[in-house]
């Protein structure tokens, strides 16, 4: 069984959280955040929820391909993305996938024989992101950048009876946390 990190996407690795994959840029450090996860033997799966393709803003098949161009981006610098996990749908579409619904992380248990106690979801709304790892058994990061510091006050009534294992300023803060806490 493997172990990932189970990556949010804007407002986590770039973005301030609500802006969208066509506005999308990495913070300066989440791509060597990233190779630390994969120096440590983690999986990086990025789960993200894009409504924008329901609502018609842009298509599936423009996502893959703004998925591809990040994916060459971090490859350039040495990292690795294994995989990418979309919702498209809008919480009206009554999908299992959205999160906090558990169907993407589901998805890439099995796609990636995913032991999910080993496993991070590390994202910047306790409502989507803290929620999930609760519901699915894995361990929860919320980092402060995107809609993070809000998530601690503004939105905490989403999450209040969870809590995260750890609050990180930013993801590179979390890569280390784990790098620390795991001995690696």
């Amino acid at each position: 069984m493997n172990k990932a990190v189970l990556l949010d996407l804007q407002g986590t690795l770039g973005g301030n959280g609500l802006d969208d994959i066509r506005t999308f840029s990495f913070y300066s450090f989440s791509i060597p955040a990233i190779k630390i996860f994969n120096e440590m033997g983690y999986l990086v799966i990025i789960i993200t929820n894009q409504s924008h393709i329901s609502k018609g803003e842009f298509t599936y098949s423009f996502f893959e391909d703004r998925m591809e161009e990040l994916k060459q981006k971090v490859s350039q610098y040495g990292g690795k993305i294994d995989g990418v996990y979309c919702c498209p749908h809008t919480r009206e579409d009554k999908c299992d996938c959205i999160k906090p619904l558990p169907g993407m992380v589901f998805r890439a248990k099995k796609d990636f024989k995913l032991e999910l106690s080993k496993c991070y979801v590390i994202g910047d709304s306790g409502g989507w992101d803290i929620v999930l790892a609760h519901r699915v058994g894995a361990k929860s990061i919320l980092v402060k950048t995107g809609l993070g510091e809000s998530s601690l006050t503004d939105y905490k009534y989403l999450w209040e009876n969870i809590e995260a294992d750890y609050i990180a300023e930013n993801i590179l803060e979390a890569a280390k946390w784990i790098r620390r806490k795991e001995n690696l």
